[in-house]
C-alpha cells in the first residue's frame, strides 16, 4: 500500500515549515536513510530522511511551498510491486462512517475518492492546491482529486482551470454570497507612503517576532551595566595567538569563557522561570547570538565551563558557519541557560538586549574603546568595554545580577585566571 510522506516536526516549536526543495524526483528509487528533501523550519534548513524503502511515486507539495503544516502529506512512496496507479482512493470497508473523521484530521483519508461534494462536506486538498484555487476563485468541491485517497493536488486544480470549471453545481445557489465574500474592495494606495518592496517573512523571522513579543510583554526586565578594562585581556590574546596556528582567539571567546566561569561561581544567575518552580541549571550551556540572512539564532556552547579558550574558539567558528548556512542541528541551538549578544564588532558602545525565553539573563556586550579612567588618583587611558545584563526579575534579583557581573568583570580584567 502506498506510504504517505508527512511534513515532519523537526523542532519542538515547529508547527509549519517550508518545503525548500526536493532532492528526489518522481520515479526515483528511495532507500532508508536517503535524504528526500530540505525543509526550512522555524530555526534552520534541515534534511528530511526516508524511513522506508520504495519509489517516490508522487510529489504532493512543490518546491518552495511555505506554510505547510506539520503532518501534512507532502509525497507518496510506493512499495515494491506498486505503481502510480496504486495512488488512488480505496474504499475503507471495515471503517464505520463515524470513525473516518478523526483519522482524516490527522491524515487525509476518506472512505472513497471524493466526487464533487455537496453542502459543507470536507474537501481534502494540499495547501498549494487550496491557495491556487482561492486565488482563481475556483470551488474545490467541483474538482476530482488524483492524489492519495482522492486528495486534490496542484495538477488537479490546474487541469480544472484549463477545463473552465469555476464552481460546483451543487453550490450554485450560494454563488452570489460566495462571490461577495471573495471580492473584497481593492486596497487604496496611500499617496504619502514612500516606495517599498515586500519581503515575505521566513519561518525563522515569524518565530523571532513571536518570541520577542512574548519576552517583552511577559518578562519583567531590569538592566545592570558594568565597565571592564580589556588591556590585559588583549595582551594575553595577542600572546596566545602568536604561539600556534591551530586556533585564532577572539575577544568573544574570552567573554564566553568568562561568562561560563562566572555562572559557575554564581549559579543563581544560571536559571529560568517556571510557574511552579525556578529551574537552576547544573550544566553551564552558553547560547551565543549569531546574525544570519534570515534572522538571529543562538547556537550553544555546551558545558562551556569545562572547555578551554581554544576549544571554545574552534567550536564557535564551526557553529557560526553552520548557523549562517542554516545547517544547525536541533541540539546545537535548542536549550541553553544564558545568552551572550555581542555587537562590539559593529562599533556599538552599549545596548540592552531582550531576554531569550525561558532563560533568565542575557549579556549585551559593547565595543572595547579607549576611554579616560582614573587610576591611583591620576588620569589614564584604558581600553574599556561596557556590558549590560538584562535580567528576568522573577528569576534573578538585583543583588544576584550584580554579583554575577562582579565575578565576570574580575575574570575579564584578570584573563590569566581563565587559563587555570
Amino acid at each position: 500500500m502506498p506510504i504517505e510522506l508527512l511534513m515532519p516536526a523537526l523542532s519542538p516549536t515547529m508547527t509549519e515549515g517550508t518545503l525548500a526543495r526536493w532532492l528526489k524526483k518522481e520515479g526515483d528509487a528511495v532507500k532508508s536513510g536517503d535524504v528526500l528533501a530540505e525543509i526550512e523550519t522555524d530555526k534552520a534548513t534541515m534534511e528530511f530522511e526516508a524511513v522506508d524503502e520504495g519509489v517516490l511515486g508522487k510529489i504532493l507539495i512543490a518546491d518552495g511551498t511555505s506554510g505547510v503544516a506539520v503532518n501534512t502529506p507532502i509525497g507518496v512512496l510506493l512499495e515494491e510491486g506498486e505503481d502510480a496507479s496504486s495512488i488512488v482512493a480505496k474504499p475503507k470497508a471495515a471503517a464505520p462512517a463515524a470513525a473516518v473523521a478523526p483519522v482524516a484530521a490527522a491524515a487525509p483519508v476518506a472512505a472513497a475518492a471524493p466526487a464533487p461534494s455537496h453542502g459543507g462536506e470536507r474537501v481534502f486538498a494540499s495547501p498549494l492546491a487550496k491557495r491556487i484555487a482561492a486565488d482563481a476563485g475556483l470551488d474545490l468541491k467541483a474538482v476530482k482529486g488524483s492524489g492519495p485517497y482522492g486528495r486534490v493536488v496542484k495538477a488537479d486544480v490546474e487541469q480544472a482551470l484549463k477545463g473552465g470549471v469555476a464552481a460546483a453545481p451543487a453550490v450554485a445557489a450560494a454563488a452570489p454570497v460566495a462571490a461577495a465574500k471573495a471580492a473584497p474592495a481593492p486596497a487604496v494606495a496611500n499617496p504619502f507612503e514612500p516606495a517599498f518592496e515586500e519581503i515575505p517573512n521566513s519561518s525563522m523571522r515569524k518565530v523571532i517576532a513571536r518570541r520577542l513579543t512574548e519576552a517583552k510583554s511577559t518578562i519583567p526586565h531590569f538592566y545592570l551595566s558594568i565597565d571592564c578594562e580589556l588591556d590585559a585581556l588583549l595582551k594575553v590574546r595577542s600572546d596566545l595567538n602568536g604561539r600556534s596556528d591551530a586556533y585564532k582567539l577572539s575577544v568573544n571567546d574570552f567573554i564566553i569563557r568568562a561568562v561560563a566561569l562566572a555562572l559557575k561561581k554564581v549559579p543563581a544567575a544560571n536559571a529560568s522561570w517556571g510557574e511552579e518552580a525556578i529551574k537552576r541549571y547544573t550544566d553551564v550551556d552558553v547560547s551565543v547570538a549569531v546574525a544570519t540572512p534570515n534572522g538571529l539564532i543562538t547556537p550553544i556552547v555546551h558545558h562551556a565551563d569545562h572547555k578551554g579558550l581554544a576549544a571554545i574558539s574552534n567550536e564557535m567558528k564551526e557553529l557560526a558557519a553552520k548557523a549562517r548556512d542554516g545547517k544547525l542541528k536541533p541540539e546545537e541551538f535548542q536549550g541553553g541557560g544564558f545568552t551572550i549578544s555581542n555587537l562590539g564588532m559593529f562599533g556599538v558602545k552599549d545596548f540592552a538586549a531582550i531576554i531569550n525565553p525561558p532563560q533568565g539573563c542575557i549579556l549585551a556586550v559593547g565595543a572595547g574603546e579607549q576611554r579616560p579612567v582614573v587610576k591611583a588618583g591620576a588620569l589614564a587611558i584604558a581600553t574599556v568595554m561596557t556590558c549590560t545584563l538584562s535580567v528576568d526579575h522573577r528569576v534573578v534579583d538585583g543583588a544576584v545580577g550584580a554579583e554575577f557581573l562582579a565575578a565576570f568583570k574580575k575574570l575579564v580584567e584578570d584573563p590569566l585566571s581563565m587559563l587555570l
